[in-house]
């Protein structure tokens, strides 16, 4: 009995650490796709780091990560939709990985 709550416990962790990794590298690809957006926008008026409506939503960004997805405001909203419209390498992120890539900027 205690081999198997012992082995079922291991595919247990094994199993969430390998979602984590996995989330962890998505997430950050995300952000790298992003800030290579960034970085290959030269002019500073059309930078995201400079854009007003990413700035903006950066404390709706949090508050949507940090509620996993509960809380959804408004600047966020505008925020993603500014960002899949202007950084087509990141139109398939989720809504939850734009908003993590918003709070690192």
């Amino acid at each position: 009995m205690n081999v198997r709550v012992f082995a079922a416990a291991t595919l247990l962790s094994l199993a969430s650490t390998a979602h984590a990794t996995s989330f962890v590298v998505t997430t950050d690809a995300v952000v790298g796709a992003l800030a290579a957006s960034v970085e290959a926008t030269s002019d500073a008026s059309s930078s995201l780091r400079d854009s007003k409506v990413i700035l903006a939503a950066r404390d709706d960004a949090a508050s949507f990560v940090a509620t996993a997805g509960e809380l959804r405001g408004a600047r966020l909203e505008a925020a993603l939709r500014h960002l899949r419209s202007t950084v087509p390498s990141v139109a398939t992120a989720s809504d939850l990985q734009l908003a993590q890539a918003i709070v690192s900027l």
